[in-house]
């Protein structure tokens, strides 16, 4: 209600509405007022919906609900300055909302009204709020590309330069959002925007400065961007903001910056002419940065830095004129802006083209210096730097020189897991292909930590640990020194990792130090064989390829490739040979090296010895191995009971051991003469038991007493018996036939004449020639089945054997061969057959004509003995079949 007032004597013209004064608390009738026909209403009404919900959140959600998003809208466009203002203020400020953002979204023309108020026509409040507004709007997506379609880019940018600060902050707020889109990135280089982002870098808002260094950063994932930065000197403006310690908060952000422009390799070209590099180590290190002594009092600090920074600046010189030399002067850099700078080197050092520039300017002086930082974030992103700088060969050397190891080496006693695997990392990487670092390392003790490493539970120190090892055990004195000081036992440890890194590393390094026969049977003793056997099945390659090395490594020992048998080593390899992807050479040569080191094993499998191959003692001819079946060991042959099948014929020329025999039938014979005699007495005893007196009795009872602990003494002696270890059977007609042999045979002068005295030898000893019809009526399986009952076992001693057919005589001939150097093989064929094969040159009694290659024989051993038969002949081929 207007107020009354006297009516003047004059009456009003009736067309014209009295001027009335509205008092209003609700923010719906104010929303209302923004469609009223009168401007000076509208202004009013934005201004006071400014106010409003510049107070809090839920306000600006609340008038969206009342529809006044539409009409703010609307007189964004107006033609009265005053309403355009007050609305872009409010609708600006609304923008903070996210439901606000997402129904302007849905309006076309919402960011372009904003873009328009950017004109420089306009306000600086209007430039202020309009660049709010799309600052807003841009944390979304959609609207990034709406507005760079909206060419809102270009005035944005010309924000930069207002003299307004809050305009500016805006602005590059604005900016920074939009150049998380790789289109506007782009933009922006052509309206010169990068420029006047670095402008900002001098102003004395810091707020200013962080967004301008986001956007900087932001904007150089672009290569172009990058180019344009170097152009306008961006790289020596960055590092001379490092250097101004009151900006200390912003050094972060600033190092972040140049680790994208360090990226490319004309950027460090760039900053090795102009020395910033080295300039830059210096501020890092916290060291006086070169030739600035003589530069500072002269420079003044660019940009809006106010008198009080000018001043500090030019009182620094003269206060540190006296402490610069020793460095006390320079405020130090704090550790997040050293961590970022290591993180840098590292970036930029990924490329080899970059490593050979940041050697140059000796980037790893900086590193190293890190490295005894009492940060242990600083720590880390060194020594990750520093393992990635020596990718390059020269630069392990100069960090010998310039002494780094020993400062990594002291970084794995560090309870920081992050910093021993960067220290293991730089570690591995100095010692490869780089002896003098693997003696630095030793010398440093250093093989105790990285033994102790071995067990600990971050699983990419352990592989890195494995890695340096290994390198360490490329040189003999150095690897000798790390198995003495338990680098077998250590290595047993990661083995057992689940993780397929660890273990591939784990295994590649047990194969480096399993190069002799007492860190071998050390290594097989503290259950090492176990793992790498399990590794053998893996789904992963490299643990496969590893796992396959070392125990190729292994196989060399006689002892461990039996064992890796009893495990099952052998079956999976065997299973692996059949496999079209995981077969390997690795696994190849692993097969071959178990089948050599167990050639009983080897014949078994494969029905053949090859040349190379030499009989030895131990030596056992089990039959074809049948697929899928296990390999049994001479022991578990010799503890089966008689059964039917094929006996084992062993080689094992050695003489007959009569005191432990001796010993072992006392054993066996005393707990049944005493258990004899027990029964005769106690049978005794019951007949003669009703003319006992009761002095007999107490006589029986001492007796038994004593019977009793003469028993639980002899059953003890059995049970030790037991448990002594497995002694192969001996041979002693073989160790004679071996005698004679060498002393009747070896003399003579020719292979040729050697092999066809063998052979009879064999023959003879054997059950002589046999017609070629008669093989099939040779009787050869009593005899054979009657020396098996006499030594009540399935294994029988091929000396014992007075009758054999192919397979028997073809065996003892390669024993016999090989004891006097004569080379031959040993293959097996079917139905029993086997034979021997022997490489001999022809008879020419001419010593001038020409010499040809030796040719190959199968030696008869059944119907001619002697008779030497060209391979692949009817007569050979007659000799391998029925």
């Amino acid at each position: 209600m207007g107020k009354k007032v006297k009516k003047d004597e004059k009456a009003p013209p009736e067309d014209v509405f009295d001027t009335i004064l509205v008092e209003s608390r609700q923010a719906a009738t104010v929303v209302l007022m923004l469609s009223s026909p009168e401007e000076d209403v509208q202004s009013k009404a934005c201004e006071a919906i400014y106010k409003f919900v510049d107070k809090c959140d839920e306000n600006k959600r609340t008038l969206m609900d009342l529809g006044a998003i539409e009409p703010l809208l609307k007189l964004m466009g107006s033609e009265d300055r005053i309403a355009r203002r007050n609305a872009c203020m409010a609708l600006s400020t609304m923008c903070a909302n996210p439901d606000v953002r997402k129904y302007l979204r849905k309006r076309e023309e919402s960011i372009p009204k904003f873009v328009a108020l950017l004109v420089p026509e306009e306000d600086t409040v209007v430039h202020e709020f309009a660049a709010l507004g799309l600052s807003a709007l841009a944390t979304e997506f959609t609207s990034k590309v709406v507005i760079n379609e909206s060419n809102g880019v270009e005035p944005l940018v010309r924000c930069l330069s207002s003299n307004d600060p809050d305009v500016q902050k805006n602005a590059i707020e604005a900016l920074a959002q939009l150049m998380m889109d790789y289109q506007t990135r782009a933009t922006i280089r052509d309206f010169d925007g990068l420029n006047s982002v670095l402008e900002l870098l001098k102003s004395e808002f810091s707020i200013i400065q962080k967004l301008a260094l986001l956007t900087l950063e932001r904007a150089a994932q672009d290569v172009d961007n990058r180019a344009n930065l170097r152009e306008l000197e961006a790289i020596s403006k960055l590092i001379n903001f490092l250097a101004h310690p009151e900006w200390n908060d912003l050094h972060v952000m600033s190092v972040m910056v140049l680790s994208s422009l360090l990226e490319d390799i004309e950027s460090l070209e760039q900053i090795k002419e102009t020395g910033g590099l080295k300039k830059l180590v210096a501020i890092i290190t916290d060291q006086a940065p070169p030739e600035e002594e003589t530069k500072k009092p002269d420079k003044k600090p660019a940009g809006k830095g106010g008198k009080k920074s000018a001043k500090e600046s030019a009182k620094k010189p003269s206060e540190e004129s006296n402490e610069q030399k020793d460095g006390e002067g320079v405020i130090p850099t704090l550790p997040d802006v050293k961590m970022s700078a290591a993180k840098a080197i590292a970036r930029s050092a990924r490329n080899s083209e970059n490593r050979k520039i940041l050697h140059e300017q000796e980037a790893e002086k900086m590193l190293i210096v890190l490295l005894s930082h009492e940060n242990v974030d600083v720590q880390s992103s060194a020594a990750q730097a520093l393992a990635i700088m020596c990718e390059n060969l020269s630069s392990r050397d100069s960090v010998r020189e310039m002494e780094g190891m020993a400062p990594l080496i002291k970084l794995l006693n560090s309870e920081n897991g992050d910093v021993k695997e960067a220290a293991t990392l730089a570690l591995a990487n100095l010692t490869t292909a780089n002896p003098p670092n693997c003696k630095d390392v030793v010398n440093l003790n250093g093989l105790e930590p990285l033994m102790h490493m071995l067990s600990d539970q971050r699983e990419e120190a352990v592989s890195n640990a494995a890695c340096v090892l290994t390198n360490i055990a490329q040189d003999d004195t150095l690897r000798a020194e790390a198995l003495s000081k338990g680098a077998v036992t250590a290595l047993v440890e990661p083995l057992k990792s689940s993780n397929t890194i660890v273990q591939s590393k784990a295994a590649l390094a047990s194969a480096a130090y399993l190069c002799d026969v007492e860190s071998r049977t050390e290594f097989r003793e503290a259950g090492g064989l176990e793992p790498l056997i399990e590794f053998l099945d893996s789904g992963n390659d490299d643990v496969r390829r590893s796992a396959a090395w070392a125990i190729t490594v292994c196989g060399i020992d006689e002892a461990a490739a039996v064992e890796i048998c009893k495990l099952g080593g052998l079956s999976v390899l065997q299973q692996i040979q059949l496999s079209g992807t995981k077969r390997t050479p690795f696994t190849d040569a692993a097969f071959e090296r178990l089948l050599d080191s167990n050639l009983s094993a080897k014949y078994a499998l494969t029905g053949y010895i090859g040349y190379n191959n030499l009989i030895e003692d131990g030596f056992y001819d089990a039959g074809q191995m049948k697929k899928g079946s296990q390999f049994l060991s001479l022991e578990e042959f010799c503890n089966q009971e008689l059964n039917d099948k094929r006996p084992v014929i062993l080689i094992n020329p050695k003489p007959e051991v009569t005191s432990a025999e001796s010993k072992t039938e006392d054993v066996g014979l005393k707990p049944e003469s005493s258990k004899t005699s027990l029964s005769g007495k106690s049978s005794r005893t019951g007949r003669e038991s009703k003319s006992k007196t009761k002095a007999q009795k107490e006589k029986e009872e001492k007796q038994k007493e004593e019977l009793q602990a003469q028993l639980q003494k002899e059953a003890d002696a059995i049970a030790a018996a037991e448990n002594l270890p497995f002694v192969t059977p001996s041979d002693p007609v073989l160790l004679a036939y071996i005698d004679e042999v060498m002393e009747k045979i070896q003399p003579l002068p020719s292979s040729r004449e050697q092999v066809i005295a063998l052979s009879e030898f064999v023959s003879d000893k054997l059950g002589g020639s046999i017609d070629r019809g008669q093989v099939s009526s040779f009787s050869w399986e009593l005899p054979v089945s009657q020396v098996r009952y006499e030594l009540k076992s399935n294994v029988i001693p091929i000396g014992r054997l007075k009758v054999g057919i192919h397979i028997h005589r073809a065996l003892l001939f390669k024993a016999l061969a090989d004891r006097i150097a004569l080379s031959c093989t040993l293959v097996r064929g079917q139905y029993n057959r086997a034979w021997n094969e022997v490489m001999l040159y022809d008879i020419d009694d001419n010593p001038t004509s020409p010499k040809f290659p030796p040719k190959e024989y199968i030696v008869d051993l059944i119907h001619q003995p002697g008779t030497l038969l060209p391979v692949d002949t009817p007569n050979a081929v007659s000799y391998q079949k029925i």
